[in-house]
């Protein structure tokens, strides 16, 4: 009976995110660590090795200070579903791919492990778990890592399907427009985060149009907020240089962009 469920209170099962630093914490040097995003928490994660089986290879695209960062999610089965997070571009990425493809038969558990380098770089090492026999390639500088992620996918799904470095759908376009106002304004994303748990979505493209069309008033009127000494005036001055401006066609951000720069020269004017 010990595949029985348990009834009662219990934790979400969401997956457990581990990412990969060489860093310390307490005096004690770590290689990896989960993150509790809602606790804004880093917790080092001591042991050096995850035995699982691999369940999916995933490229993903990830927003850092603006930009796009690619992203490689290794997905491993074992007592939870740990998702392993690193720069596409990273050693640890890059070691892992070359000794996975000489895997096989992914029906087997395997350990990943990390080991540190040279410069604070941290190394992947791939074990067949049962044999404790570790799995290795010789480094090659100029492997072409898409083609070994497409290889690696098509072993753990039996198929031949692709695998594009790129996120696997276009952004929608409502989850485009919050991302270029937001990046216009500078407004902070863990505040659009915020807005969206309290939505309980996680992407603007889930809301109706007319939340996000209040997310995008927020984010303006938030910017405008030290433009005005009576907050009314703000939302007055929104109303009429943004808001009948995208009534008469004219483009969004274009006419958040001009309201932008009048209330600079106005304010510069003053000054």
């Amino acid at each position: 009976m010990s595949n029985e469920i348990k009834l009662g209170f219990c934790s979400p099962p969401e997956p457990v995110y581990l990412y990969v630093k060489n860093g310390e914490s307490n005096g004690e040097s770590y290689l990896w660590y989960h993150f509790i995003i809602d606790q804004d928490k880093t917790i080092p994660v001591q042991q050096r090795g995850l035995i699982g089986y691999l369940s999916e290879l995933r490229v993903t695209a990830k927003e850092f200070k603006g930009k796009d960062n690619i992203k490689l999610d290794i997905v491993v089965a074992a007592d939870e579903v740990y998702v392993i997070r690193t720069g596409i571009e990273t050693n640890f990425a890059k070691t892992f791919l070359l000794a996975a493809s000489l895997v096989q038969d992914f029906s087997k558990p395997l350990t990943i492990a990390v080991t540190s380098g040279e410069e604070n770089t941290v190394f992947c090492r791939l074990y067949d778990a049962t044999t404790k026999v570790r799995i290795r390639r010789e480094w090659n500088a100029n492997a072409d890592w898409g083609s070994l992620i497409t290889e690696i996918q098509s072993r753990l799904t039996g198929t031949s399907a692709s695998l594009s470095l790129t996120p696997e759908q276009p952004p929608h376009p409502q989850d485009l427009r919050i991302k270029q106002i937001r990046t216009l304004l500078n407004y902070p994303l863990d505040l659009v985060r915020e807005y969206l748990q309290f939505q309980d979505v996680d992407r603007p493209s889930l809301l109706p149009v007319s939340k996000i069309d209040s997310l995008v008033k927020t984010m303006c009127l938030a910017w405008a907020a030290d433009k005005f000494e009576n907050p009314n005036d703000a939302e007055s001055s929104y109303q009429k240089q943004v808001i009948d401006a995208i009534a008469s066609e004219v483009d969004e951000v274009v006419a958040i962009k001009t309201w932008m720069q009048q209330l600079q020269g106005v304010k510069a004017g003053v000054a």
